[in-house]
């Protein structure tokens, strides 16, 4: 029996340990957010944001399309998701 994961928009969201992955790794590109630090209270404070070849024979820096930093999960999870969806649309 093949693993369910959580979707969100009809696309796999996988979490492991402070790194979440968004995408179908059978499409082009997915993103990668990475929790960076975290307030006293636990909570997110800086993630990266990577646009990401689903190519895993690539290298790993030649893999990154677009990068950013924000301060809070849901800056992070906006804009990761607007870069992914723009670019699976062309």
């Amino acid at each position: 029996m093949a693993d369910k994961f959580l979707e969100y928009k009809g696309k796999p969201l996988v979490r492991s340990k402070d790194e979440i992955y968004y995408g179908d790794m059978s499409e082009s590109h997915i993103i990668k957010f990475t929790i960076l630090s975290k307030d006293e209270n636990g909570e997110p404070n800086k993630i990266n944001i990577q646009l990401l070849k689903s190519d895993t024979t690539l290298k790993d820096k030649d893999r990154v399309e677009k990068e950013s930093t924000k301060s809070t999960l849901f800056e992070a999870l906006d804009i990761g998701f607007v870069w992914l969806e723009r670019k699976l649309s062309k």
